[in-house]
């Protein structure tokens, strides 16, 4: 045997070889086991060992009450203990940061009863003023399928304005929604909806609200309020205008650290967002890869990255995030969540 090992050994080419195929070997070894920097000291999206994972209402509740409504936000919140809010934002013509998910409102308000025409009516047109004349809990259906508020207000009724905001179904802004909430213990994942020049100047405007310290005296709002976009731009934007800002992990930045991942190399992956929040799997090349591991979730804590997954709303699914010890949960039905963490023991 050490005859022929001093035989290939004696062999140059084979001898470059094994050297070449140990250097790798070493390098990929120290890839694997030393972990890269940690995204921050101290995340307040990662829940203690032991507690359960956090509840995100997703879009305040959408299977509970209309969704981006002050109506939602408080029940969630009253009523289900939630501890965070998940919420997209869009820019309107004068420049406020208004809380809804499509740029148009025609799916979820009463404008093309009130104006007679199914012309799209985006936000980015109209005023926040012109904005509030129209309800929206007009489309919701509950889980009956009724439409409690499709009657709320006539389209010609004199004060549909007040009526509409006395029942907390007008359109609600990111500013207001802080001046609510900012003093509870509430955390906050929004996503800027507009692309291009609007979406940075959404950008600007999302910044300065944060770090108004003359509104928001004494907190640390900024800290927990976690901003995401699916626009590469946006995306770019933020982090070199806004360093400060924390950041969700863009569509590149959280496919390099699943591939990363995949292949074993902790070194490769020098993302500085602050959250994944991913599915339970997704396609990539019509082949399902699964999310929900938790090697994932261990590799995301070593780097003190909160792990999130949405958008849940079935039993089985969340028993399953809650066994692997993921931090938050998204979900449109925030009061099923509640009620599987309470049987869980996770809950009072």
């Amino acid at each position: 045997m050490k005859k022929a090992f001093l035989k290939i050994w004696k062999c140059r080419g084979l001898r470059i070889m094994i050297i070449i195929i140990l250097s790798v070997a070493w390098i990929w070894t120290v890839f694997a086991i030393i972990p890269p920097a940690k995204a921050m000291a101290d995340n307040p999206f990662i829940v203690d060992k032991g507690k359960g994972p956090m509840i995100a209402a997703h879009r305040g509740g959408k299977k509970l009450n209309p969704e981006n409504t002050f109506l939602a936000f408080d029940d969630a919140i009253n009523r289900f203990h939630i501890e965070m809010l998940e919420l997209d934002l869009v820019l309107t013509k004068d420049n406020r940061l208004v809380v809804i998910h499509n740029l148009s409102i025609n799916a979820v308000s009463d404008v093309e009863l009130v104006t007679g025409s199914n012309a799209e009516y985006l936000v980015g047109d109209h005023s926040l003023s012109e904005l509030r004349l129209f309800n929206y809990g007009y489309a919701f259906k509950d889980k009956n399928n009724n439409r409690p508020y499709e009657n709320l207000v006539a389209p010609l009724q004199a004060d549909r304005r007040e009526v509409i905001a006395a029942n907390r179904l007008q359109i609600a802004t990111i500013d207001e929604v802080f001046d609510a909430y900012y003093n509870l213990d509430l955390l906050f994942s929004v996503e800027i909806k507009n692309g291009g020049e609007t979406g940075k100047k959404a950008c600007d405007v999302l910044n300065s609200i944060l770090n108004d310290t003359k509104r928001y005296p004494g907190t640390d709002l900024v800290n927990r309020v976690v901003v995401g976009t699916f626009h590469d731009e946006i995306e770019a934007y933020l982090k070199t205008t806004y360093p400060k800002l924390l950041r969700g992990g863009s569509v590149g930045e959280v496919t390099k650290f699943v591939l990363t991942q995949m292949l074993g190399v902790n070194l490769l992956d020098n993302s500085n967002f602050v959250c994944l929040q991913i599915p339970t799997s997704r396609k990539a090349f019509n082949i399902n890869i699964k999310l929900d591991k938790k090697t994932y979730i261990n590799r995301a804590h070593r780097r003190n990255i909160s792990v999130q997954y949405w958008t849940i709303n079935d039993e089985a699914t969340m028993r399953h995030l809650i066994e692997l010890g993921v931090d938050v949960i998204m979900t449109d039905d925030p009061e099923l969540l509640y009620h599987v963490l309470k049987d869980m023991g996770y809950r009072d």
